[in-house]
């Protein structure tokens, strides 16, 4: 079974520059459950926007939006953003945490985000067993300034994973980042996503890390913005 699926997929922006605005498209496009694709092309040509059209975040024409199940084109807006919250984790390029939270809150912040998030305790345990995971077991209660660099990573990285989604979208997690730690990232997220059985969507400039998915979308010629 697919985890995505994609017929006839038209999305649009208006612009007050053009009357045509921008617009993307994508004919057909399957990703089964489990893998990992690399979403790749030039700056401007629409990957964060497909993530975000996938997400629910925003709506698209489609003959088929499948995502974990639901044709997304079939759904009210609030029944996406609730399918969203169920099945979907985000990782952002600049990892953005809560400055005066400390990394439990942190990690828990989807919980106070939606009420449709219970914050129980097996919430709470999840967080402490993500944290613990990560190598951050003793710096639950740190805030984000007493934290590194790779240490703030991962905390979002938990946050992303604290709801239980069924796939990650990750957007540009590897940008401006040196080879080396470019790579403890994807190893890490490739990690998670493996034992977790999730399947993992990844935004990526850079060509070089392109071989360690296992399938891959060249976005260029599908539009013209990000």
């Amino acid at each position: 079974m697919n985890a995505v699926s994609i017929r006839d997929l038209r999305f649009a922006y208006p612009s007050a520059r053009s009357s045509d605005g921008f617009a993307l498209s994508l004919p057909s496009w399957d990703v089964p459950r489990g893998a990992r694709v690399a979403l790749h092309g030039p700056s401007g040509c629409g990957k964060s926007t497909l993530l975000a059209v996938i997400a629910g975040a925003l709506p698209a024409a489609a003959s088929r939006l499948e995502v974990q199940g639901p044709d997304l084109t079939t759904l009210s807006e609030s029944a996406r953003r609730a399918h969203r919250i169920r099945h979907v984790g985000f990782v952002f390029q600049d990892y953005p945490l809560v400055d005066y939270l400390d990394a439990t809150d942190n990690v828990l912040f989807p919980y106070r985000l939606n009420p449709a998030l219970t914050l129980d305790a097996a919430a709470r345990d999840r967080a402490a067993a993500l944290l613990a995971e990560l190598g951050l077991a003793g710096k639950e209660r740190r805030a984000p300034r007493r934290l590194s660099q790779g240490e703030r990573q991962r905390v979002a990285i938990a946050r992303a994973l604290v709801t239980e989604p069924s796939i990650l979208l990750a957007d540009e997690p590897t940008a401006g980042l040196d080879p080396a730690r470019s790579a403890a990232v994807l190893e890490l997220l490739e990690g998670l996503c493996e034992s977790r059985e999730l399947t993992l969507l990844l935004v990526t400039h850079d060509p070089a890390i392109l071989s360690r998915f296992d399938a891959q979308l060249d976005v260029g010629p599908l539009g013209g913005d990000s």
